[in-house]
């Protein structure tokens, strides 16, 4: 049965389905189409299927002609339907995987889709997990869900796979298609399934001995990131004591051409993968009794540092003579990171709801999100719309949190009264402090 699949994706006969058409789903989509397959999305926001018709893009670095050429060639379509899985011969689930209030893993969205597609699981297909979790999910929570309605067996029956994604939204330098794919199989037939499918749209991918290994190769990723920055976030604090500036000490730094790697201090962690997956591992950890002391002063470092940059912003204030409470104050940059309109985790949140608490008036400015959706944990927010940049100078302080190339920082150093920077965007100047 495996050689026939294997046939049909050589072929392009077999169909795809991509559950979850966000930052992940869509341009892997994307890449199937142009790879030669029917290409199906399904998502349970029926507005993202209603854009997707008509050819518009909800995802600011991914051009609206890349959404008309893969409706151009009739491959692609999209519902909300989920019945219509059982048409495919592989789904890929691209769901959220977020934390809960006491940071625990919130597998509801995985569960969810899983108990969605159940009822048409069908013999042969292809199930592929790509959403970041803790090492053991696809084995303990998808495999038994998608058995339990047809009593159809996983890697007998249907086979089950763990591929994670490696998506950095508008990396230049990277895509989708560019960067190797780790996978890992409930069993050789899904491995080997698994591996032939994604190498029609990847450049290599890199098989491992189980889904389990490949979800904690996710994990390694991510936490080897965190605690990293943690690590230089630290060090902000401690040299901006001794008159030291962090950002200098790094670039310096960098110029070994060995033994160093580059990472940079933030307001805070932000994106769904950093602030959230050390502890997917953390929390598995603990079913083994095994302490992860390292992984946990790491997010401890990063979930503090907005607190760091207010406390700085208000001794900056004070300095200059202004109360916080009726101050006014501008957040530049509502994003995660700079050059996407992606809001997810995003440290800018915090600031504002923190300073806030502190009687400011605040606002924000930002050309990739000009408007704010609804947030999970924020929805106060919702609705709140960007301010024209070139209105700092009415303001008692800017807080720079996102440093997006398409602003203009000399302008704003010339105009604002006070600058809070976080990001090294501005230069050293007496209205300037580096947070």
């Amino acid at each position: 049965m495996t050689s026939d699949f294997i046939k049909k994706i050589e072929k392009r006969k077999a169909k795809v389905g991509i559950v979850g058409l966000g930052y992940v789903g869509l341009p892997l989509a994307i890449e199937f189409v142009k790879a030669g397959f029917n290409t199906l999305g399904l998502d349970i926001d029926s507005q993202k299927v209603k854009d997707l018709k008509k050819s518009v893009s909800y995802i600011k670095h991914i051009d609206v002609e890349r959404i008309r050429e893969i409706n151009a060639t009739g491959l692609f379509d999209a519902t909300t339907d989920f019945s219509t899985s059982s048409k495919c011969d592989a789904i890929i689930i691209c769901v959220p995987t977020p934390l809960t209030h006491h940071r625990e893993p919130d597998m509801s969205y995985i569960v969810s889709t899983a108990e969605a597609l159940a009822p048409y699981v069908r013999k042969g297909q292809l199930f592929s997990l790509e959403s970041t979790t803790y090492p053991g999910t696809t084995d303990e929570v998808l495999k038994p869900i998608l058995e339990g309605k047809t009593k159809l067996k996983a890697g007998v029956d249907f086979y089950l796979a763990y591929s994670p994604e490696r998506e950095d939204p508008n990396n230049k330098n990277f895509s989708t298609s560019t960067i190797p794919k780790v996978v890992g199989g409930y069993n050789k037939a899904s491995l080997q399934l698994a591996q032939a499918l994604y190498d029609t749209i990847i450049c290599k991918t890199v098989p491992v001995s189980s889904a389990a290994t490949a979800e904690a190769t996710k994990l390694v990723e991510n936490i080897f990131r965190c605690v990293n920055i943690a690590l230089v976030n630290e060090l902000k604090i401690v040299f901006e004591k001794m008159g030291i500036d962090i950002w200098e000490v790094v670039n310096a730094a960098k110029t070994k051409p060995f033994g160093y790697m580059p990472f940079y201090p933030g307001p805070g962690l932000g994106g769904h993968c950093i602030p959230i997956d050390p502890f997917y591992l953390t929390w598995k950890a603990r079913e083994y009794d095994s302490p992860t002391r390292f992984i946990e002063l790491a997010g401890e470092i990063n979930t503090q540092m907005p607190y760091y940059v207010i406390s700085r912003s208000m001794e900056a204030l004070n300095d200059r003579g202004i109360v916080a409470k009726n101050s006014k104050i501008l957040l530049i940059g509502l994003a995660y990171k700079k050059n996407v309109d992606d809001l997810r985790e995003s440290p800018t949140f915090k600031l504002w709801r923190l300073l806030e608490e502190k009687g400011a008036k605040v606002d924000y400015s930002d050309p990739y999100c000009p408007k704010v959706p609804r947030i999970r944990e924020y929805p106060e927010y919702q609705g709140r719309k960007s301010i024209p940049i070139t209105n700092v100078g009415k303001y008692d302080m800017v807080l720079i949190a996102t440093d997006h190339d398409c602003v203009d920082y000399k302008m704003i150093a010339k105009k604002a009264k006070l600058i809070i920077d976080t990001r090294n965007a501005v230069p050293a100047g007496p209205n300037v402090v580096k947070a």
